[in-house]
């Protein structure tokens, strides 16, 4: 019942995250797509307002006319939007989530005892100091580099270097698939806590300074804006991470913190090809496709490095002997009955007997043989030859009689 109860659980808090994370990501782009889009104002009226760029845009029938008062505006208008939420309710539902499908059962899907034989309890600890750790140095690289010469590339660079420091512990430390979400939720803090600690407080600084008819301090803004920009390189990294659940070939490789790391470099620059894009556009920098191309090159040599290797003989070899249920019947007992079985029934999968095994062929095969994603960490031990053997098995019919 309680696997029943966390599987619901865990589909509700994913189908929230997936939306506000849209919600979230959708406006980020958004503003920096706007920012970078900004023209003079046209009207003089505007300009002596303290506009400091417009966009005339048309979308869905209307005509929109989006101005932008780098500082202060004229006067605070009636109601003013705030984004914030989807920054928050991304964050929680994330962690929501994690802690439902990770750390609830660390010692199911944190842990990977071939790695480090943690107590649950150090697991999830130094999981979440991952979080707490790299938004305190990064926040404390923008406070030492911030204003300095080239003090953007010093941060870029710490921040680079922290990432692979944590992306390589992680996938030591941790079960493989557990070790990229986490470096995706550690970054995913970081963007959340920029909103929390630096943006949000700085607005609100400014429109109590605009409604008390005090200057405003533009470092606010000048802050805010760097700390969003900074949140929309991370963007892609950390959907990568995110969905890579889905795809072992990434995690479970040997190397796999360097998958991680080249797949997350590829996300940011071609992330950084959109965000110059609009301004090529209007003259203001250099054509952005070397960072696109930067970005498909490193996907491409990520894709032919992890390509399985043939197996020897298999062109030469002769037709396999079928295998039989009783064949495999062992190798489900010890390997799989434990979590599939009366007692304890994961995703409400059992496979201790024939009927119930003919229902899941299909999924025992996807999971045990194609992306051997079960045994989870492989926390019985099965091997490639009984992994095999099962293959044979279903595909000579998949039959149990």
């Amino acid at each position: 019942m309680e696997s029943y109860v966390l599987d619901w659980a865990n589909l509700l808090l994913r189908w929230l995250h997936v939306i506000t994370a849209i919600a979230w990501v959708g406006s980020s782009f958004y503003f920096v797509f706007l920012d970078s889009s900004l023209t003079e104002p046209d009207e003089e009226r505007l300009r002596k307002e303290g506009a400091t760029g417009e966009l005339w845009a048309v979308h869905g029938g209307g005509f929109y006319h989006p101005v932008k008062y780098a500082v202060r505006p004229p006067k605070l208008p009636g109601h003013l939007h705030w984004f914030y939420w989807e920054s928050y309710s991304t964050w929680l539902s994330g962690i929501a989530l994690f802690s439902v499908s990770y750390l609830w059962q660390a010692g199911t899907y944190l842990i990977d005892k071939s790695k480090m034989d943690w107590a649950p309890a150090t697991a999830v600890a130094l999981a979440l100091a991952f979080l707490v750790a790299f938004w305190l140095l990064y926040d404390l690289l923008c406070r030492l580099f911030t204003g300095r010469r080239n003090g953007e590339a010093w941060i870029g660079l710490g921040v680079l270097i922290l990432v692979c420091l944590a992306s390589w512990l992680a996938c030591q430390w941790f079960a493989g698939r557990a070790a990229f979400l986490l470096i995706g939720g550690m970054i995913a803090t970081a963007m959340s806590a920029n909103v929390f600690f630096w943006i949000i407080p700085g607005q609100r600084k400014v429109v109590a300074a605009i409604a008390a008819g005090e200057p405003v301090d533009p470092i606010y803004g000048i802050r805010g804006k760097q700390r969003s920009v900074h949140n929309t390189y991370f963007t892609l990294p950390v959907i990568f991470a995110m969905l890579s659940n889905h795809y072992s070939f990434t995690w479970n490789h040997p190397q796999n913190w360097l998958v991680l790391i080249l797949m997350m470099f590829a996300g940011a620059a071609i992330r950084q090809f959109f965000v110059l894009r609009h301004g090529y556009k209007l003259g203001r920098n250099k054509h952005p496709l070397p960072y696109a191309l930067v970005g498909v090159a490193v996907l491409v040599g990520v894709i032919a490095w992890l390509k399985p290797a043939p197996q020897a003989g298999a062109s030469s070899a002769g037709p396999t002997t079928p295998v039989a249920y009783a064949q495999i019947e062992p190798v489900l007992t010890q390997r799989c009955v434990q979590c599939h079985g009366e007692q304890v029934q994961m995703k409400n999968v059992r496979v201790d007997s024939p009927e119930q095994v003919q229902r899941h062929a299909q999924a025992i095969y996807q999971q045990v043989v194609v992306s051997k994603l079960m045994p989870m960490n492989n926390s019985t031990g099965i091997t490639e030859e009984e992994r095999a053997l099962i293959g044979r098995w279903f595909i000579a019919g998949g039959k149990v009689n």
